[in-house]
């Protein structure tokens, strides 16, 4: 076996696998900002086969988010019963908002992919590979010249990374995903 497929064994159960080492990062995680420039990924595998390469213009960060559902701010004065819900359904996962506030961050650049990395009670961690596309090494390399394509702008905003296309059920299309969109349950009530 090759090293990438002993790192995902690892990482399959990390608070099993790797317990005080999880332990030491997440106390760490916790005192740092919500956004975190990296130097290296922590799950290689995971973002190597996200696209990720060791490149100047390449690089990835650490969002944290917070866990449950959403919440609008709190109510101060009176309200009619309509408007007095504080729920906010936002229709995404925790991994696409770690994406867009990664975008807004970053505005020149674009991300490319996302992968979960650690939980806990209160939050979430994603690493999100973001790429410079003006950079010289990053226009030079093949791999990425489909992102200076103009309909590749702003990819978090307009839902076009994997894992908010997998929210909306646009992986599979035509022959077979009849019922997929605009989700299973949707289409259950409509029969």
């Amino acid at each position: 076996m090759g090293v990438y497929k002993y790192i995902q064994q690892l990482w399959k159960k990390p608070k099993e696998n790797m317990p005080e080492l999880m332990k030491e990062r997440l106390i760490a995680w916790r005192r740092e900002p919500v956004t975190v420039r990296l130097e290296h990924p922590t799950r290689l595998d995971k973002a190597r086969a996200l696209g990720f390469k060791a490149i100047q213009g390449v690089f990835v960060v650490r969002q944290r988010v917070l866990r449950g559902g959403r919440m609008r701010p709190t109510i101060r004065k009176a309200r009619r019963p309509k408007t007095q819900r504080q729920k906010k359904i936002l229709s995404l996962t925790h991994q696409s908002i770690a994406e867009l506030r990664v975008a807004k961050k970053f505005l020149n650049c674009e991300v490319l992919n996302s992968y979960f990395v650690a939980e806990d009670g209160m939050h979430k961690w994603y690493e999100v590979i973001v790429v410079d596309k003006l950079h010289p090494e990053v226009q030079s390399r093949k791999e990425f010249a489909w992102l200076s394509n103009p309909a590749s702008n702003k990819r978090a905003f307009r839902s076009l990374t994997s894992s908010q296309k997998k929210s909306k059920g646009l992986m599979h299309k035509g022959q077979g995903a009849e019922k997929i969109r605009p989700s299973l349950r949707a289409h259950k009530r409509l029969h």
